[in-house]
Formats: structure tokens, sequence, C-alpha cells
């Protein structure tokens, strides 16, 4: 820099040189990358969210319910079982919380029961055939406009596939991905929604057809093991189709945005492993075993679950409270009074939609989460109603909540799933629409008649 004076003029002469001029250059650059990045970004995981359009729930005919009566009677016409057997079947099925209207698939209703390949077929394309075209017909989606196709259908594994099945009947395109998962138990529904979740990430502009269900028909037990026989009076026919985008167009005819997914897999620990267990017994008959540490196990999943979810959902003041509590039981773990505290789920979620996996495991959770007797309503009612549909169960309830004109724009809903390996999947909903509870679904032809006590006397239509 020169400086130079005259009479009444004075200004300076700044010589810059060419490696500043290089260095205010590349400065610049690395700006402009940075904003370009961050603008980039932002833009990415805005258009990266999953919506979830609609979901519709199988409503199986009257024909096919089947009454405690009607159960007992039946295994007694068919001769599979002794005295004993019966009677156990019986006590647990009235103890189970599974109302008179959940159902049977046609082939169980049989004398013998018919649970040919051909018959768990039927049951298969009935359920399934039902749900994907009443919701495809329901907002008039194109077949050939699906990008992804999923299925979960744990204990049924048939060639073709179940996503073939759905392919060849409603003519998806020939370069549809499609995914089927079999073996995973009840919470494969979440597994499911995350592979979905996973998909629509990475492939931009594209639509996910997610089908959940379970095959009862080939899955009876006829031995005299009794932790096998209780798999006898849970499960029920009962499956979902649900509809998932990422398209910035669906926004607005969406009902749910996903805010969270969170799976915990303890198949690492044995007891958890050998929880829910399909084995022979001794005399070489094929059933679902499950143990008497199963409600343990779950609690324990349930808590590594938790411990993922909460810092992404609760509000710092439960998180503090929390971590306090915490502290506090490691330093003065002998100390009475001083129990680890229990967040307050209901800070960060309006609802919850619990496995109906059976009364216990309702009962368990409410529990452990510290919830009231209204917060599982959904899904004592789905278990009351439908039984135990597997991993279908969370729509069932979630449909539930929908019909009784509960959820609202902005509220949060928790769908929490158990399952065989063991594990535990959570996922968040954020409603993002106004529902119409008036909208025909499983429930509208009876919802008038629920909630109900199911400690009384069966409600029936």
């Amino acid at each position: 820099m020169e400086r130079f004076t005259g009479k009444s003029l004075s200004f300076t002469k700044i010589i810059i040189h060419p490696e500043a001029v290089n260095c205010i250059s590349l400065t610049h650059l690395l700006l402009a990358a940075t904003i370009l990045t961050i603008l980039l970004s932002l833009v990415y995981f805005r258009s990266s969210y999953v919506y979830l359009i609609d979901f519709v729930c199988y409503l199986p005919p009257d024909n096919l319910k089947t009454s405690v009566a009607k159960f007992i009677k039946h295994l007694e016409l068919c001769n599979h079982f002794d005295k004993e057997g019966l009677n156990f079947q019986e006590r647990v099925f009235e103890r189970s919380g599974i109302g008179p209207d959940a159902c049977m698939p046609p082939s169980l209703h049989r004398i013998p029961p018919d649970t040919s390949f051909d018959s768990t077929r039927e049951e298969i394309e009935t359920v399934l055939f039902t749900v994907v075209n009443d919701l495809l017909s329901k907002h008039k989606v194109d077949p050939q406009s699906i990008d992804f196709l999923v299925s979960n259908c744990s204990l049924f594994c048939p060639t073709p596939s179940i996503t073939s099945m759905i392919t060849n009947k409603f003519g998806f395109r020939n370069n549809i991905k499609s995914f089927n998962l079999s073996g995973m138990g009840c919470s494969a529904g979440m597994v499911s929604i995350s592979l979905a979740k996973d998909l629509l990430r990475v492939y931009k502009n594209s639509t996910a057809l997610v089908l959940s269900m379970e095959a009862v028909t080939p899955n009876g037990y006829r031995g005299k093991r009794k932790s096998m026989l209780i798999s006898n009076t849970l499960f029920r026919m009962g499956g979902a189709a649900i509809l998932l985008s990422n398209k910035k167009k669906d926004k607005q005819r969406a009902k749910y945005k996903l805010q969270h997914l969170v799976r915990t897999h303890m198949g690492s620990n044995h007891q958890a492993y050998q929880s829910v267990f399909q084995k022979p017994d001794e005399d070489g008959n094929v059933g679902v075993s499950l143990s008497r540490d199963l409600l343990q196990v779950a609690a324990k999943a349930l808590t590594t679950n938790i411990s993922a979810l909460g810092p992404l959902v609760l509000p710092y003041s439960e998180q503090l409270r929390y971590g306090w509590s915490w502290i506090t039981k490691k330093i003065w773990p002998s100390a009475k009074g001083k129990e680890l505290y229990v967040p307050n789920f209901k800070k960060a979620f309006e609802h919850f939609c619990i496995h109906a996996g059976g009364k216990a495991v309702i009962d368990a959770v409410e529990k452990s989460l510290k919830l009231q007797k209204e917060d599982g309503e959904a899904s004592r009612m789905t278990l009351y109603r439908f039984g135990n549909t597997s991993s279908s169960s969370v729509w069932y309830e979630l449909d539930y909540l929908e019909a009784k004109g509960k959820v609202k724009r902005g509220d949060r809903v928790w769908q929490i799933a158990f399952g065989s390996g063991f594990k535990c999947n959570s996922a968040v909903w954020k409603c993002i629409s106004e529902i119409d509870p008036n909208a025909r679904s499983a429930w509208s032809d009876r919802i008038h008649l629920y909630p109900v006590d199911t400690g009384s006397p069966d409600v029936s239509s």
C-alpha cells in the first residue's frame, strides 16, 4: 500500500498481491460450496418425508365369528384333544380378552379342519386381495403407479411369493421392486414399514404398498404341550394394506407423516430368543411355544427400545428428570424410595397403539409406561373385536382411534409391536390432516358399541 499527498488531495493506492487474490477467491468458493451444501441438504431432507396416505384393515364376514362355546364345541367334535387339553384351552380363551366377534378362517370351521396348502393360500388371497382392492379403489390409485411392494407373513412362505400373488392379481408393472418377509413374528408389520421407509428415502418421487397379515389356517397345534396350546386360542383372521409415499403432492391427501421408527432386536440373549419359538413337541406336532419368560423378555425389550426412542420424542424436562433419577440410583442404589423415574410419555404422544398380543401383554405395557386404562382402550377393543391378528393389530388399533373421532390434526401416535426373535419395534406418526370418523372402515359397522367392559359378558351386534 502506498500513500500520495498533494496540496488539496490525499489518496491511498492499494496494491493487492496475486497470492491474496487467490486466497480470497478460495475463501469465497468454500463459503459458496458450504451454503450450497446446506441448501441441498435442506431440500433433500425436506423431500424425504414418508407420508402415510391411507390404510385399510380386513373385516371378516359374520359367519366366521368364533365364540368360546363355538370354539370348544368344534374342538370336541374334531376329537384332537383330551379333556385336560380342552379345559386348558377353554380357560385360556375365557381369560384372553377376546370376544365372540373375532373370526377364524373358513377352513378351520370345517370338521375336521382343513389345514392344507390350498386352504392357506385361499386365506391369504381372501384377506390381501380384499384390502388391496379397497385401498387402491378408495384413492383411485393405478396399480402401475406402485414402485415398491412389501409383504410380511411369518408362518406361510409359498412359491411364487405372496408379493407375486398380488402382482399377478392387480397387474403391477414388470419393474416393481417387491420384498416378501417371513419368520419375523408379530412385529413384522413395523419391519415392513421400516424397509419401505428406507426405500423411499433413497428413491425419490415413489410410492410403496405394504401388506401385513398372518396365516391362521396351517398353524393350529394338535399336541398336549400347554405352552403351545395357548396360541390356538389367541390368533385370528385379519390383515392390513398400507399406502406410503414420498411425493410432495401426496402430502395434501396423506393422513400421517412418519416421524420416527426405532427397532430393537434381543436375539443375542438366549432367553429372549427362545421366548417365542416354533418347534415340534415330543410327538412330532409342530406348534409355537410361548415361554413363561415372555412378559419379562418383552419388558426388557421395551425398556431397550424406549431408551433409544425417548431422546427423540420426550421434552427436555422429562429427559432431565429421568437422567437425574438414573444418576441418583447409581450413587445410592439401596436408598428407599429411589425408584427409577418413568418418563411421562403422554407428554410426547396423544395416542398409544400397543400390540394386541393378549390381555397380559397390554396390561404389562401399561404398567411399565404408567399409562391409564383409557390409553390402552384401542388395544383392548382390538383384541376383543378381532383377536390377535399378529402384525396387523396396530393398524386395527389406529383404525379404532380414527373411527372414534379421537385423532386430530397435529396428534402423535405411538405404535408398539412385539414379535419373536425377540423384537420390539416402535413407529411414531404425526397426523397432518383432518380425519373423518364416519369413513368406511373395519370398525364403522358397530363402533357405537365400543368401548365395552371386557370383564363383563360379551357384547355382540
